[in-house]
């Protein structure tokens, strides 16, 4: 069972909102679903703000945590984090590399089970050998010579994470809450609810 939360992040939702709608959408499966007997992967789409990125991933885990046992699932979600395709830039290549790189960072540090980077050269080529290598090579530096793989958990107890953790945390179970008393993530989406709510994060992004 698989979740694309990445479409929210790429459309320009905010992370509150990514993290609602992903909740919304694993409640849907939880309803829906009489006994799922195996971890649902997430994947999810990493952007360029540090550390939210880093306390999105660790708000979504704990959401879906407390959200799972409801349904008396025992397994924690699996999530696959990419970097966004929604800041990337056709001017400059260079300017990607960088981006991706602390985009796979926080990935790293917010506790992604695995990480697809994206090539440098996506939005303007076909896939490519060259491409490709590099954005191996970009998590092959951060493992063998930034030591990222040493230490499980390293965010643990650094306070500005851990509170905008929370803070992301109790924000989206607020909105998560309205979207199923009005109606679930798939009635909303039916009506238009939250393609609109989208598209004016999106515009509030464009304009900042």
């Amino acid at each position: 069972i698989n979740i694309n939360a990445g479409i929210y992040q790429n459309a320009g939702a905010n992370i509150v909102q990514q993290l609602a709608y992903t909740l919304a959408h694993a409640n849907e499966y939880f309803n829906r679903i009489s006994a799922i007997n195996q971890p649902i992967t997430i994947e999810v789409s990493v952007g360029t703000n540090y550390f939210f990125e880093i306390a999105k991933l660790r708000s979504l885990r704990l959401l879906f945590s407390t959200l799972a046992k409801e349904y008396n699932h025992n397994f924690d979600c699996h999530i696959i984090a990419t970097p966004t395709k929604r800041n990337k830039t056709l001017y400059d290549y260079n300017v990607n590399m960088l981006r991706t790189t602390t985009e796979c960072m926080s990935a790293i540090l917010g506790g992604a089970n695995a990480i697809a980077n994206l090539p440098y050269d996506t939005l303007y080529h076909k896939d490519n050998e060259f491409g490709d290598r590099i954005s191996r090579n970009q998590l092959l530096v951060l493992k063998h010579e930034s030591y990222f793989d040493k230490v499980s958990n390293p965010a643990d107890g650094a306070y500005y994470i851990e509170n905008l953790t929370q803070q992301l945390a109790e924000k989206a179970l607020e909105l998560f809450k309205d979207i199923e008393k009005n109606g679930g993530l798939i009635t909303q989406l039916i009506e238009g609810t939250i393609q609109r709510k989208i598209s004016e994060s999106a515009a509030k992004e464009q304009d900042s």
